[in-house]
């Protein structure tokens, strides 16, 4: 059953108790409980990295000429950082693999909640699916150069696809362990780029680091494009079930998730900086996009460097495809729970313990998406993969803004944290998040590249 706290919640006007210890998942087999390292693992796999560094950060720079997004990184991260004080207080009292929905139910009633959990859904499938085309075409050309053979795209969208479902059908530690190698990998990829351009320009380059490079173009386009850097540092709520101390986990696990990915990626940024100079950034990353990272990799590194970081690209990109395949098994298992959708996805494996109902079910969506791109020859990286994010992106940062009005209202009626997380954390939150909404939507045009 739901692990929502005692009763039905302040859905019904009841008072809600504590969580002092999860329901677990059910199954048979004993699985080692979930730590922080774990959630990190989970959380941090699904920004991926090495995708953003390689694809996301090149993107950002090229479509809205903002130089300064080494700044405009640590101002999300602080943003975030702001609005995990409520959430991670929230934590401490409901536990449920719905975490966006089931906050927001308590907050704001019952209908929004599950208005909250139809936005999640198609949030973090949008996101989800839209990877196997930037994986599709990665895998491919890494086929192609350094073994000569030719596969379409979807040939390894599909492959992944079967290795994702199988891997999500199994148990969820086996799914840490593979997200915390290919993490490590990548990470490491990304460190050795940054040192290796910020020590041949760090300093001429210094001037992206100040708040006038903030104003240098579209601003608000900026934030939605790099929010999507950030998805996947609120689903560490969602595996509370799964942890052996939700009450701390949770919330020390959010917390190193958004200063890692804020401070890694706005380190990266400036790197792009050091290796083409101010100057030539924005027209360097219109010329070469994603290669970009590749191009510089090559002159302060060597060809070995960039011949292994594309192998390291693709294991990324595979790494956020299981992290978000995760996620969405979980949103799936808690509507069913709820019966908001057919209670068989609400169940879990007996032996594994996992949400194999809901995983199967996110497997098969991804398959009729992917394969109606395929069959209708639609670009996979122009259409697939930046309709889909940019999506996902906005519904995420509408989720966001929609939790922390419902903490707020949540811990109005029920004072029982610092004043810092139950009350100005929250509705700073809001208004912060709200913003940044507001933004997205008014430049949403340069989102789509229109």
């Amino acid at each position: 059953m739901v692990a929502l706290v005692h009763g039905s919640g302040a859905a019904r006007g009841h008072r809600t108790e504590p969580v002092s210890a999860p329901v677990p998942l059910a199954g048979k087999e004993k699985r080692r409980p979930l730590g922080v390292a774990d959630l990190v693992f989970f959380v941090v796999a699904a920004s991926a990295p090495l995708t953003v560094a390689a694809g996301g950060v090149p993107q950002v720079y090229a479509a809205t000429a903002v130089l300064g997004l080494p700044v405009l990184y640590l101002v999300l991260a602080a943003v975030l950082a702001v609005f995990s004080a409520g959430y991670a207080a929230m934590s401490r009292h409901i536990v449920d693999a719905g975490a966006f929905s089931a906050y927001v139910a308590e907050g704001l009633g019952a209908r929004v909640g599950t208005g909250a959990a139809t936005v999640a859904l198609i949030a973090y499938n949008s996101m989800q699916v839209s990877l196997y085309g930037l994986f599709g075409v990665a895998a491919s050309g890494l086929l192609a150069t350094q073994l000569g053979w030719t596969v379409p795209w979807w040939g390894c969208a599909l492959t992944a696809m079967a290795l994702v479902a199988v891997l999500g059908y199994l148990r969820v530690d086996l799914n840490a362990r593979v997200l915390a190698v290919l993490l490590v990998v990548e990470t490491v990829a990304v460190i050795v780029f940054d040192v290796a351009e910020l020590g041949g320009g760090g300093i001429e380059s210094a001037q992206v680091l100040s708040p006038a490079a903030v104003a240098t173009g579209a601003a608000g386009a900026a934030l939605c494009f790099m929010m999507g850097s950030f998805v996947g540092f609120e689903s560490a709520a969602i595996y509370g079930e799964e942890c052996r101390d939700p009450r701390r986990t949770v919330a020390r696990a959010t917390y190193v998730s958004v200063a890692f990915i804020g401070v890694g990626y706005a380190v990266t940024a400036w790197a792009f900086a050091a290796g083409t100079g101010v100057d030539g950034l924005v027209g360097a990353a219109t010329a070469h996009g994603p290669e970009l990272f590749f191009v510089l990799a090559d002159l302060s590194v060597g060809t070995w460097f960039v011949d292994l970081t594309r192998i390291f690209y693709v294991t990324s990109l595979f790494a956020a495809l299981l992290s978000f395949h995760n996620v969405v098994a979980r949103y799936f298992l808690a509507m069913g729970r709820k019966g908001t959708l057919p209670r068989a996805l609400g169940r879990t494996h007996p032996r594994h313990g996992s949400p194999h109902i809901g995983s199967l079910t996110q497997s098969g969506l991804a398959l009729l998406v992917v394969g109606g791109f395929a069959l209708t020859g639609m670009d996979p990286i122009t259409t697939l993969f930046t309709w889909l994010t940019n999506v996902g992106s906005l519904g995420v940062i509408l989720l966001l803004t929609l939790t922390s009005l419902a903490i707020t209202a949540f811990f109005t009626r029920r004072p029982r944290e610092h004043w810092w997380s139950q009350r100005v954390a929250p509705a700073l939150g809001t208004l912060l998040l709200g913003l940044i909404l507001v933004l997205s939507i008014s430049q949403f045009d340069v989102l789509l590249g229109m």
